[in-house]
């Protein structure tokens, strides 16, 4: 009796094979931790110790936060750091509750006038307004240097509708068939299964309009003055324009940034999303994976 050959991927790979994917696994680790920790080491360095090594430090001699005191002591970068804090968890949540709302109601087909209002979203993300149409917008809804023109504009993402919508979906219709004769309202239906089953969807929703948040400076270089800026926009004054910014509470401020100084405005920017990204791994993995699963 003759056997079949088992497909190519479920073969036991040859050694070869295997030292080759260590090789380019380690490789690959390398090109993303060497530069975060030569940025971590610089931070630590002092000003002397990173002119004497060309302005990089792999590994400070004599370790010192004397950076990080500096740029939280002067205020600027401590209240960059609030208004970033506070825009990335209101805008989340507010960004959360608006797709959730409007993919459960683009989701039922028994809405009315739900395919006209899907389309009127998806041109949004075909056609994108100009950045003069939106400046003129928000200049005319009297947002302009509020923290409001930080989130409005961007209130929902439409890739991250289309993500929730799909998954609202794919639930099994007997849910909600069971849900409704059991005399269940659709905020009901929303709050008690909806949303229970949807903990990975939300969790990788969730954490792409964090991320965003959290990095988004492009905006309030448009609607903000400088007092009021994120941390990621005096990230790129401090790092980008290699300059140092004006504490409007005490007029006083540094004429340039030092190489340690940008490197610890850079840890202090990175840092909070490497921390949250651990707790909600399990979830981006599961969302991820869901839409790939399902028949």
């Amino acid at each position: 009796m003759s056997t079949q050959a088992r497909p190519g991927w479920m073969e036991k790979p040859r050694p070869v094979t295997q030292a080759g994917k260590v090789v380019a696994l380690v490789a690959v680790v390398a090109l993303v931790c060497v530069p975060f920790l030569t940025i971590v080491a610089t931070s630590l360095a002092s000003p002397r110790e990173v002119v004497a090594n060309g302005g990089w430090v792999l590994w400070p001699q004599h370790p010192t936060l004397d950076a990080y005191r500096d740029i939280l002591d002067g205020g600027i970068v401590t209240h960059a750091l609030g208004v970033s804090v506070g825009v990335t968890l209101i805008g989340t949540l507010l960004s959360l509750a608006a797709t959730v709302f409007l993919a459960y109601a683009l989701s039922r087909p028994q809405v009315y006038g739900r395919k006209p209002i899907l389309l009127l979203v998806l041109f949004t993300f075909l056609f994108p307004p100009g950045m003069i149409p939106s400046f003129l917008v928000v200049k005319e809804l009297g947002l302009l240097d509020s923290y409001a023109s930080l989130v409005l504009p961007v209130l929902v993402n439409v890739f991250n509708l289309v993500v929730l919508r799909g998954f609202f979906q794919g639930i099994p219709e007997e849910l909600y068939e069971a849900a409704r004769l059991d005399g269940a309202g659709d905020l009901r239906v929303l709050f008690s299964i909806v949303l229970p089953l949807s903990k990975a969807a939300l969790a990788v929703v969730g954490l792409f309009y964090a991320v965003a948040y959290w990095n988004s400076w492009f905006y309030a270089s448009l609607y903000m003055e400088s007092d009021h800026w994120p941390l990621q926009q005096v990230l790129r004054t401090y790092v980008v324009a290699g300059e140092g910014l004006t504490d409007t509470t005490t007029g006083e401020g540094t004429v340039n940034a030092p190489q340690t100084v940008q490197m610890a405005v850079l840890v202090l920017a990175t840092a909070p999303i490497l921390l949250v990204y651990p707790f909600l791994q399990k979830y981006f993995t599961k969302g991820v994976l869901t839409g790939a699963i399902k028949s």
